[in-house]
């Protein structure tokens, strides 16, 4: 079984055989993999009407539980963006009625953001279609192979976990 892969390191190796072109291996392969998980998020996405920065602050606050809500500063580390960038994300997703602004109980200079029964609803049918759309890319993979998978990418992303 060959890929286009294949035929990029045959041509460097033919025209750099000096140097050790294992990585090329793995990082097109996963590169490429990216650009087609890209392709279906979007997809899924744009079937449900939000963007793919909407689907991320909506998910972690889904993934909160109920009530479905976080501190800005919470958002921040979920979502791993700027605090001007998390306000203007929150002002638009507050125009569009996918979450609200609530005062914090416990501080009364801060609020929390909570999603709303329409945000949840789009977060949650974009979510499912995502299972769907990522399912198909690894039905090439059986179970076990792609928990091997898993666990390898995982070794791999160990050393640049927080």
């Amino acid at each position: 079984m060959r890929d286009d892969v294949d035929e990029l390191i045959e041509a460097w190796a033919r025209e750099r055989n000096d140097l050790d072109l294992a990585p090329v291996a793995v990082f097109s392969r996963i590169s490429r993999l990216a650009h087609h998980v890209d392709r279906a998020r979007r997809q899924a996405f744009t079937t449900h009407d939000i963007e793919s920065w909407e689907f991320d602050v909506l998910a972690a606050l889904r993934r909160a539980g109920d009530p479905y809500e976080l501190s800005p500063g919470r958002l921040l580390k979920e979502t791993l963006v700027t605090s001007g960038t998390m306000t203007n994300r929150v002002d638009r997703l507050t125009a569009r009625g996918l979450v609200e602004r609530n005062p914090d109980p416990s501080d009364r200079r801060g609020v929390l953001v909570r999603l709303t029964p329409d945000g949840k609803d789009a977060v949650d049918g974009a979510f499912a279609a995502l299972l769907g759309a990522e399912r198909d890319l690894l039905t090439g993979l059986t179970g076990d192979d792609q928990a091997e998978l898993a666990d390898l990418l995982r070794r791999l992303l160990l050393p640049f976990a927080d």
